[in-house]
């Protein structure tokens, strides 16, 4: 397929999710909200400094959605937890319709309104980690219906969804040039030796530091990255492309929208 090759050229996520929202742009999903978190307990997206996340929704929409926790009633979110494959949102709702709505779900459901997010997909990623989530929800343009978004998907789905899913995959192998950095040059140094199985003797000698220099370097990076062992730092640094990270590219061009990891940085 000629839509999948540009995705296999791109560098960074910032490159990956301009283009991408440009190509659901021409299907006529013109507003996107990813989510990845693979350090889910109990609750629904705990933290959402723990996700990887990225959206061109508008600025105030993410500010009640994500820093105001409002996604935790969403209802497509609950259907993408407990789901893999994609569903129409018209689906979803009428399979809730039942169920009485909760006081959050009915600000959840205002808040879209107000926003005209009423009509769309969801996909969620099939996930080989443990605890872990993906997914992506896709609004259709405002002059467009549910009954319009199902045509779409009627004649395009399978090309959406897989477009969709070489996009996820991509997204979690590349580095994210342009996000907000957690950890210092140091840390992240330090975190990658301790990844490549040096120890702290190891460590201090290639940085030519002494021990206590290097445990200051990974008390930082676990207070950084809000864990509490050194072995989740390691697998969280990962997860959000903090370590192992390759030079940096051209910032994305002006009009590629990115949320992640708690940092938001949209075009209007």
């Amino acid at each position: 397929m000629k839509r999948l090759r540009p995705y296999l050229k791109m560098t960074s996520v910032e490159d990956l999710w301009a283009h991408h929202t440009a190509v659901m742009a021409e299907f006529g999903f013109d507003r996107l909200f990813y989510a990845f978190n693979a350090f889910r307990g109990a609750g629904l997206y705990d933290n959402p400094e723990d996700a990887l996340l990225l959206t061109n929704m508008p600025t105030d929409y993410i500010d009640a959605y994500v820093t105001g926790g409002m996604f935790r009633d969403g209802m497509m979110m609950r259907w993408a937890i407990k789901n893999t494959g994609s569903a129409s949102w018209h689906r979803v709702y009428a399979e809730m319709a039942n169920q009485p709505m909760t006081e959050g779900e009915r600000a959840m459901r205002a808040l879209n309104e107000r926003h005209g997010i009423l009509a769309g997909y969801t996909i969620s990623f099939p996930m080989g980690i443990k605890n872990a989530n993906a997914g992506i929800g896709m609004a259709v343009r405002r002059d467009l219906t549910q009954a319009d978004a199902d045509a779409i998907w009627t004649e395009h789905g399978a090309d959406i969804e897989t477009i969709n899913h070489v996009a996820h995959l991509c997204i979690l192998q590349l580095p994210a040039t342009g996000q907000r950095t957690l950890l210092t040059p140091r840390q992240a140094e330090v975190l990658e030796l301790v990844a490549d199985g040096k120890t702290m003797q190891d460590i201090a000698m290639i940085l030519e530091r002494n021990v206590a220099t290097v445990e200051k370097h990974l008390r930082g990076a676990r207070d950084a990255l809000g864990v509490e062992t050194t072995a989740q730092a390691v697998r969280k640094a990962s997860i959000l492309n903090q370590i192992f990270r390759i030079e940096a590219t051209p910032a994305a061009q002006p009009g590629a929208p990115l949320h992640m990891a708690g940092t938001v940085g949209q075009s209007r």
